[in-house]
């Protein structure tokens, strides 16, 4: 089981080559059991970036997204009350990114590493992450 951060889950879908060996690794170990999850705030993320101009993906946003939740092996994962209370309490201290702090917080609950090449969250010291 592992949670992909938001660059992670873009990359993974549309150019692997950009992850890491360690993180490609345990997304495809994770792929085989169906036990890749997605935090809800990802695909809120993924609207915003390229609303804003910062993301431009090969299909329409909201078909890309569609095309991903048919994936039999992602696991989309709503923010939750607990999910909300961990990332409130536990990494609140992380940083000031909420989005960063709900994908942190999903792992938490979850009890697994996240895939994410962002230094603030692999030196967090509240989960494991892999790049």
């Amino acid at each position: 089981m592992i949670v992909l951060d938001t660059h992670a889950w873009i990359w993974y879908i549309d150019c692997p080559d950009r992850l890491g060996a360690q993180a490609r690794e345990a997304i495809e170990a994770a792929r085989e059991q169906g036990a890749v999850h997605i935090s809800a705030i990802s695909t809120w993320e993924v609207y915003m970036l390229v609303a804003k101009g910062r993301l431009s993906l090969r299909l329409a946003a909201e078909v890309w997204v569609a095309r991903c939740e048919r994936l039999s092996f992602l696991r989309f994962d709503a923010v939750d009350n607990d999910i909300a209370r961990l990332a409130a309490q536990a990494c609140g201290a992380m940083h000031a990114d909420p989005a960063d702090r709900i994908i942190v917080a999903t792992a938490l609950y979850l009890g697994c590493p996240v895939a994410t090449c962002d230094a603030k969250i692999q030196d967090c010291g509240l989960i494991s992450a892999v790049w």
